[in-house]
């Protein structure tokens, strides 16, 4: 199914019957990646209601660079024309990134929260970080100028620097808005969420590690974790049996 929303166009699904639950993709992913969460939750008499994010899967793309704030809105304005206002939601990755913006600013948005490996807190840099950026935008300057982008092929290596995110995008477009989402933290607004919140999270993701579920843990007032051992980034997978098992005691009436 289609909807048109500020002039993009947005590739939904709705799954099951009961009360909905919205599902939420990670960056780079689409609805088909969190399809064994929207089987989960249908098999618990729950409907589950998906969308591609813009710019990924069959939805369309931003016409200009968006950033999570501009994300939020295209989410609110789909939780209304599809009616299902205080919803619960399960989100991963990036998908956190757009609750945790929504929840700590509308909690009456939703119902409870589910955030699976979520993303919207800046990791911690150390110095070789620092270097590695300086080096790059240093390069990026240099293979402007002919005789020395020649001499020294730099921007070929532009082009194989950065983020195996950054790199798998085509778009410039897409690739200016990977940089305004990651560039934006959070963290200050995990204590303004209300909801009933639960994280899940692999013990071996080495994305968004496990001591940001902790802070997050800390930093929301009603919330608890749940640690899925041997799971990665995508634990929900990983762990597709264990993740349905807390999903039917969290979402139990």
């Amino acid at each position: 199914m289609r909807e048109e929303i500020g002039g993009v166009h947005i590739e939904y699904e709705r799954l099951g019957a009961g009360k909905p639950v919205l599902i939420l993709h990670g960056w780079g992913a689409s609805m088909e990646a969190v399809r064994p969460i929207a089987d989960c939750v249908a098999s618990l008499g729950r409907e589950a209601v998906l969308f591609d994010f813009p710019g990924f899967g069959k939805s369309g793309e931003p016409k200009e660079p968006w950033g999570v704030p501009e994300y939020a809105a295209l989410t609110r304005e789909f939780i209304r024309r599809a009616g299902i206002e205080g919803c619960d939601v399960v989100c991963h990755s990036f998908g956190g990134r757009v609750t945790i913006l929504l929840a700590s600013a509308e909690p009456e948005l939703f119902g409870r929260l589910v955030l699976v490996d979520a993303a919207g807190i800046r990791p911690r840099r150390g110095l070789g970080y620092y270097v590695r950026v300086y080096s790059y935008k240093l390069g990026k300057r240099l293979a402007k100028v002919g005789f020395v982008d020649r001499a020294f092929r730099l921007s070929e290596k532009q082009r194989a620097a950065g983020s195996a995110d950054y790199r798998a995008l085509s778009s410039e477009v897409m690739r200016k808005t990977f940089v305004k989402v990651v560039n934006l933290d959070l963290t200050d607004r995990l204590s303004r969420i209300r909801n009933e919140t639960l994280l899940v999270w692999g013990d071996r993701d080495d994305y968004t590690p496990l001591s940001m579920a902790r802070l997050m843990e800390a930093k929301i007032r009603n919330s608890g974790l749940a640690v899925l051992e041997g799971a990665g980034h995508f634990s929900y997978a990983d762990r597709y049996g264990q993740f349905c098992a807390v999903m039917r005691a969290f979402f139990k009436d």
